[in-house]
Formats: C-alpha cells, structure tokens, sequence
C-alpha cells in the first residue's frame, strides 16, 4: 500500500521536461471536408456569383450583355410581376397547411401506434418518390379532369359550389384553376412533411406521457402540453421543406393551372428559356430568394425553436 501512495520522484535541477507528442493528422477533419467544399464553391457560389452579375447587365442576347450595374431591374421585375410573388406565397403557404393538417396525424400513428405495419406505412410515404415529378403531376391531370369520378362526386356534393364561391374553382371545372395547383402541390411534398415530423415524434420518450396520464392529463391535455411542444422540431423542419420549394415550383402551375394561376417560378422559367430576357430572370430569382430568406428567418426566431430535424 505505501508503494501506491508513494508520488513520484521529483525531476533533476537540469533534466529537460518531456515535450508533448506532436498530433499527426490534425488536418484530416479539414482534408476530409475540402471535397464539400469545392462542390459548394464550384456548383453553389460560382452560380450564385454568375447570376448576380447577371441580374445587373444590360444588353440582348443579339449584341451581347454588359455589365453596368442597372440595379433598376430589380425594381422593373418587382412591379411587373408582384401578382406571380404574392400568388406563390399564398399558394405555397396554403399547401403547407395542408401538408402540416394531413401529415401530423399520420406521422403521429406511425410512431406510437403502427406497430408492426409501420414499415409498411413508411414505404407507402416513400412510394411517390419512386417515381418522377413529372409523372405524379401528370397523374393529378388525369384524376382532376373533367367529367371524372372525382370531379363528378364534389360536384354532387356541392362541394365545387363552395370552392367556386372561394374563387378555388370555376364553376364545374377543376382544372386549371387554383384548387389544382395547390392540389398538386400539397401531394407531391406531403412526405417532405411527414418524414421530419415522424422523426420528431419517435424521438418522444414514452414514459412522459406516462406521467402526464399519471398526473390526470386527459389526452388532448397531453398532446398539447407535451407531444406538440416536443415535436416543434419536426414541424419547423417539415413546414420549410414544404414551403421553400412550393414557392419556387413551377410544374404544378404549368400543368395543372392556366394563366391566371402562373406563380414565379412559371415567369422565371419563360424569362430564361422563351424571352430570352437573362437580367430579369436573374433579378427575379434573387428577389424570390430574398424574400424566402426573410420569411424563414422570422419563422424560425417566432417558432421558439433552434433544434431542426
């Protein structure tokens, strides 16, 4: 027992202190992320940088672009084209909702009462992602269209006459009208939805509701004192998943909407590839951007929460 207790003996006056060993590999954390990086730079900044500048040029494809700093295009786009902005926001905004009312339910019965058909559920989320984009929207065409078995039960229903009073419909067709639109948007990023909030939600450890029964909570008391609050989260996660890219989505408006329902992502796409018009179609991407950065700021700093799926 002495010999554990005895401390070491003391250095000599002259012996030199034992140096450290140098660490090796101190840089590969930073090796391993230059690969990222370089795609950032190289595919995300370059083009970011390209479209600045050109947003500021003035020209025609005929006699070449310049860049001479016409920040007036920004202003020209914005006022020419503010309906496209305000009806994405609006039409983005209401698919999110729906997104949020249809995909908390089922995000909440696959992690606390599925049990064994919760694989099963979860492929069937997944499912439309096996196939393209192009595909599920082209099949919203053929399920709205007129005259369909759909069509004709919400018409029997009276449930056209309420939608047409909202201005969602005209009269018996479903096409082309904003009810589609928001339709389509609504099902093709309903599983951007539900997949953070199920992942919220199965984080949630089952002994708290426990407690707040054993504390006399009634069911709707626990879901709002403590399932909801601990799944914001996931919430925050799904809705800007949701929203980011239905604001800038231009496929649901090109083919199930008309004119009267082009959001900005349709007047981005003409500007570019039919007008040939390269500064407003760059201007009018940065202030969607701008304007999406600003709105997801709020959001965040109004949801209370910092911890995103």
């Amino acid at each position: 027992m002495s010999t554990l207790t005895e401390a070491p003996p003391p250095l000599a006056p002259g012996a030199p202190e034992s140096k450290p060993p140098k660490r090796r590999g101190r840089f590969t954390p930073y090796w391993l992320l230059l690969p990222g990086i370089l795609w950032l730079v190289v595919f995300f900044a370059l083009p970011m940088i390209y479209q600045a500048s050109t947003s500021v040029q003035t020209g025609s494809l005929e006699t070449g672009y310049k860049v001479t700093w016409h920040f007036a295009t920004y202003w020209d786009a914005l006022s020419a084209y503010w309906p496209q902005f305000v009806r994405s926001v609006l039409y983005a905004g209401t698919a999110t909702i729906l997104c949020l009312l249809l995909g908390y339910p089922l995000a909440y019965l696959i992690a606390f009462r599925a049990g064994r058909w919760r694989n099963l559920i979860m492929i069937l989320v997944i499912a439309p992602f096996f196939t393209s984009f192009l595909i599920r929207t082209l099949a919203w065409k053929t399920i709205l269209a007129d005259g369909g078995p759909l069509v004709g039960a919400l018409n029997s229903l009276h449930v056209l006459d309420v939608t047409s009073w909202l201005g969602l419909t005209a009269g018996d067709r479903v096409l082309a009208t904003p009810l589609a639109v928001i339709c389509g948007l609504t099902y093709n990023f309903l599983p951007f939805m539900i997949l953070p909030l199920y992942t919220s939600l199965e984080r949630i450890d089952g002994r708290l509701h426990e407690a707040a029964g054993d504390l006399y909570a009634r069911p709707w008391t626990t879901f709002r004192k403590v399932t909801f609050p601990l799944s914001m989260p996931g919430v925050v996660s799904g809705t800007l998943l949701t929203f980011i890219p239905a604001t800038g989505d231009y496929v649901n408006a090109d083919l199930l909407g008309s004119t009267d329902t082009r959001m900005v992502g349709n007047v981005i796409q003409t500007q570019f590839l039919r007008v040939l018009d390269y500064p407003t179609a760059a201007a009018l991407s940065f202030i969607l951007m701008a304007a999406i950065l600003l709105m997801v700021t709020f959001y965040i700093r109004r949801s209370g929460t910092e911890d995103l799926v």
